[in-house]
């Protein structure tokens, strides 16, 4: 088990630098932001789902490496109808972006941030599960990312 934890660890990062490198070309390219009022709209949600996220989750750090963090499973506020707001979070801020700049170089990095995020949460997913035997049961209850759908 410890060799799986420490290459899902490895994978995940590589999860992370997907969603950077997507993030960073799409502002590069002043393809993430729009004063469409929708686009607006959506992204203020997205922000506020990912404040409330790492407001419920405490004081716990932000790892790279997708490692569990100690203090218990946490299933309150936006992880009570979400298993991963703050990736619902990124994926809605990216794809509110991309659909507003749509071309195919955009949907190519909304592809490639939203594979950085299937990517880490299928790593955290598998590394939850082994430190937290209850996180079998609790992901019966929540969706992945999409409340009532997935």
């Amino acid at each position: 088990v410890r060799r799986n934890s420490t290459s899902l660890r490895r994978f995940s990062i590589l999860g992370f630098a997907l969603i950077a490198i997507a993030l960073v070309a799409l502002l590069r390219i002043n393809a993430l932001f729009s004063l469409q009022p929708w686009v607006i709209a959506l992204q203020v949600a997205a922000a506020l789902l990912m404040v409330w996220a790492r407001m419920t989750f405490g004081m716990r750090s932000f790892k790279p490496d997708a490692k569990p963090t100690a203090g218990g499973l946490v299933t309150s506020g936006p992880y009570r109808y979400i298993r991963h707001p703050i990736y619902a979070a990124i994926c809605m801020f990216v794809w509110a972006g991309v659909l507003a700049h749509l071309a195919p170089l955009t949907i190519f990095l909304g592809v490639l941030a939203t594979v950085g995020v299937l990517v880490r949460l299928r790593c955290e997913e598998t590394l939850l599960m082994e430190r937290y035997p209850e996180y079998r049961d609790y992901s019966t209850h929540a969706k992945r990312l999409l409340p009532g759908l997935w």
